[in-house]
């Protein structure tokens, strides 16, 4: 096995320095833990950034992906596929009622497009609104739609004029968004999470959906990071009482596997035809083995119930810690707004083997994204490693 240091030369040496990485070389994982080149242990709290929903290594996910790729590695969609059929009744079953057709493409990002695309096309309008605390992804239709503008780079060519960007939460700027007519839809992450975790209250989702019904416009879900069970349901508008038009997922959708689903609302798939979006790789089988495997852990494993149950067990204990403010968010999307920035105390959990993260628009806010699998043991291991780090002296991880 090459050494830690092996490994960053190399990746250095021949990859474009678009990301400011940790100084680890991750080469295992199991559960919820992973394994640096050099053999130390790590508990994972960021899930791979909220990818490994089901865990490390989950056996049925291992099976499923091993047995097709022994089977039939990939062919495009211009033919039908069994596991495509299998897969796409199983992830369109977690959905809401009426929102049951799918896409299958490969990302976030690509998800997020693809909605954008049929909301303009549906309605015959232009103009996006969206959270200034929201991220959409890193192509230039998702990018033009996200609020953070440290993302949003005024030396791309985007097209500002179709977007309008308002607070997250904040009902009366949404009203005024409208008043300038010719919104196609209105695009929001229902939690945040790079822009800083928080949570609406119900009447802010409910006023949304009233506007967007009396305006014609659609109503988009991205739940790119908040979609597969990670809140404590399916999706998060169960919780609210409010169904949007179209969803978009990815992340934890395969388990790992590059993945995206745009659920579409049927009065809407009605009116798209043949031609109007495509993909090559999107709802090949090795990815649709993978989305299959990871919808039935959901529902076999009862994956948004055990969400909600160590999410409120971290929440618990965390609110009891001297330095944790409060905690935000639902289920296993968690931000624990700390009396200090966040940074040094991402450093110092994983100093003690616990990975973590931060988040762009709340500096003092630590977010956890951690597998849906997580024991209550591994969430007290964590929240253990928490209050040494809050009460450690400063500088001392």
């Amino acid at each position: 096995m090459p050494t830690t240091a092996e490994i960053i030369a190399a990746e250095d040496r021949w990859q474009l320095a678009t990301y400011a990485k940790l100084p680890l070389a991750l080469v295992k994982g199991q559960g919820s833990f992973v394994w640096d080149s050099d053999g130390v242990r790590y508990l994972d709290m960021y899930g791979g950034h909220c990818v490994a929903l089901a865990g490390h290594g989950h056996p049925r996910l291992v099976q499923a992906i091993a047995e097709q790729a022994g089977t039939l590695l990939f062919y495009s969609n211009v033919c039908y596929s069994d596991v495509r059929a299998r897969a796409a009744e199983a992830v369109a079953n977690l959905a809401p009622e009426g929102l049951r057709k799918v896409f299958f493409c490969n990302s976030g990002t690509e998800a997020n497009e693809t909605a954008l695309k049929i909301a303009r096309k549906h309605t015959g309008k232009r103009r996006v609104v969206s959270m200034l605390e929201g991220f959409h992804g890193r192509t230039v239709g998702s990018l033009a739609a996200t609020g953070m503008a440290k993302y949003r780079d005024p030396a791309y060519p985007l097209p500002a004029d179709a977007h309008s960007y308002v607070p997250y939460g904040d009902l009366d700027a949404l009203v005024a968004a409208f008043a300038g007519g010719d919104v196609a839809a209105v695009l929001l992450e229902p939690i945040p999470s790079m822009g800083g975790i928080r949570v609406a209250p119900d009447a802010w989702f409910a006023g949304l959906r009233e506007l967007c019904d009396d305006h014609g416009a659609l109503l988009v879900f991205d739940e790119v990071q908040t979609g597969f069970g990670r809140t404590g349901t399916n999706f998060f508008g169960e919780q609210v009482g409010v169904t949007p038009d179209l969803i978009t997922g990815a992340k934890g959708a395969a388990g790992g596997v590059p993945a995206g689903v745009v659920f579409v609302a049927e009065r809407i798939a009605a009116g798209i035809g043949p031609g109007e979006q495509g993909t090559t790789f999107g709802g090949g089988p090795l990815a649709c083995a993978a989305l299959e495997a990871i919808a039935q852990i959901i529902t076999d494993e009862e994956l948004p119930a055990r969400a909600r149950s160590v999410g409120a067990r971290i929440t618990a204990a965390a609110e009891a810690l001297p330095g944790v403010e409060s905690v935000a968010g639902r289920g296993l999307l968690l931000g624990l707004n700390l009396d200090r920035p966040a940074k040094g105390v991402v450093a110092a959990l994983r100093a003690r083997g616990v990975l973590t993260g931060g988040c762009e628009g709340l500096p003092n806010q630590l977010r956890l994204l951690p597998p849906l699998t997580l024991s209550d043991d591994e969430a007290d291991a964590f929240v253990a490693a928490l209050a040494a780090v809050l009460a450690a002296p400063v500088g001392v991880p």
